[in-house]
């Protein structure tokens, strides 16, 4: 006996819990490219309401199926949320191990002893800046999109005898 997955049709449509299988770019409104897996032989895989991709991603994705092509400009509330001044905190200059230099980008810990990655905003000879917002937070984003394959949620990785 053979192993078979099963390859659902190409009328599958994507919901939430549905495996698919995608190629993806990111941009900003510039049309400056942040990030794509088209480079990548295989499309890449994720579960739609696993957390792999932001809620606004995913909501683009309902719907379509595998042929599917969307480009999509989604406003920042639904991409990487709104710049939020209140994540900009002010630091004694003094109290970094070394001087810190603008535009780079520094890893802290938080109260719960996670990593929390802020960029130095401004330098001065007593309070250096840091914004801790997302570095595409405030963005419009473009969203472009090729459906490859869709498994309908509870179907991944059955197998047929």
């Amino acid at each position: 006996m053979t192993e078979e997955i099963i390859n659902p049709n190409e009328e599958t449509r994507i919901a939430d819990g549905s495996k698919v299988d995608l190629h993806f770019s990111v941009a900003i409104e510039n049309g400056v490219e942040i990030d794509n897996t088209r480079s990548r032989e295989e499309p890449v895989s994720l579960v739609i309401g696993d957390g792999s991709l932001l809620p606004g991603f995913e909501k683009a994705l309902l719907g379509l199926r595998a042929g599917d092509r969307r480009t999509v400009s989604l406003p920042p509330e639904d991409a990487f949320g709104p710049w939020n001044p209140e994540n900009v905190q002010k630091f004694d200059t003094v109290k970094f191990e070394q001087r810190p230099v603008e535009g780079h980008m520094i890893e802290f810990e938080d109260k719960a002893k996670q990593s929390l990655f802020g960029v130095v905003k401004t330098v001065g000879e007593d309070i250096t800046e840091v914004d801790f917002n997302h570095p595409l937070a405030g963005k419009n984003i473009t969203f472009e999109v090729e459906i490859f394959k869709v498994t309908p949620a509870g179907q991944q990785g059955v197998k047929l005898m």
